[in-house]
């Protein structure tokens, strides 16, 4: 068995969701008369966890019991919004195979609610291609902080060292880059100058295969 593992985040990774989150914020901080620009969202929302978001918008402290209603109220926004508009960036499916075909682990780690993740997993049919899954619920610290990814290596029995990861947003970049691991960054939603360094770049999937990945954790 290959020893090498491929570790996707999943918001810009392998959907684009960043649209429909933003239209879920919309609506959820017009409700809460909180005011917003796309340039915040650039910065404070893409990629970040719900506890940075609702600290910075609301401009004060939220966590606790707080924290969980009003994610769970945004996120449940989140959910009607896009259960019907679920779709892969281009090509993600035919990469997948080729990894599955190679031998390659695979697995998510987002910083997403578990019940997102469901939602995405069981629409584009892939749950059982994946050897790990976590979600926002199933780590202590967010990224940047790598222990997503470097619990992601563990439950799949593979040294961080071996893993490639796939991520669209600074932090998450920063935590995969934190764990030991290369790193490729999905350019869809941030430009190459907006992300830290990375061993390769992608607009779609049509721009990777399995060999690819093979050199770039080689290399």
């Amino acid at each position: 068995m290959n020893k090498y593992a491929v570790i996707f985040d999943m918001d810009g990774v392998i959907c684009h969701t960043n649209p429909y989150h933003a239209k879920a914020f919309e609506a959820f901080f017009d409700k809460y008369k909180i005011d917003y620009t796309e340039k915040d969202f650039e910065e404070h929302m893409y990629g970040k966890h719900n506890s940075h978001i609702m600290t910075y918008f609301f401009k004060r402290p939220i966590h606790g019991e707080e924290l969980l209603a009003l994610e769970n109220e945004k996120e449940a926004l989140f959910r009607t919004i896009y259960k019907d508009a679920v779709e892969t960036i281009p090509y993600y499916k035919t990469f997948l195979k080729d990894l599955k075909e190679n031998d390659f682990h695979t697995a998510v780690a987002t910083s997403a609610p578990q019940a997102n993740m469901d939602l995405i997993l069981d629409q584009l049919d892939i749950r059982s291609q994946m050897e790990s899954l976590l979600a926002s619920e199933n780590v202590n610290l967010h990224k940047p902080h790598p222990e997503v990814y470097l619990k992601s290596a563990s439950n799949l029995g593979v040294d961080p060292a071996q893993c490639l990861v796939f991520e669209d947003s600074f932090s998450g970049v920063t935590a995969g880059l934190n764990a030991g691991m290369k790193v490729v960054g999905v350019l869809s939603s941030h430009t190459k100058a907006q992300l830290p360094p990375c061993s390769f770049y992608i607009d779609d999937y049509s721009q990777v295969d399995a060999e690819k990945v093979r050199q770039l954790i080689r290399s």
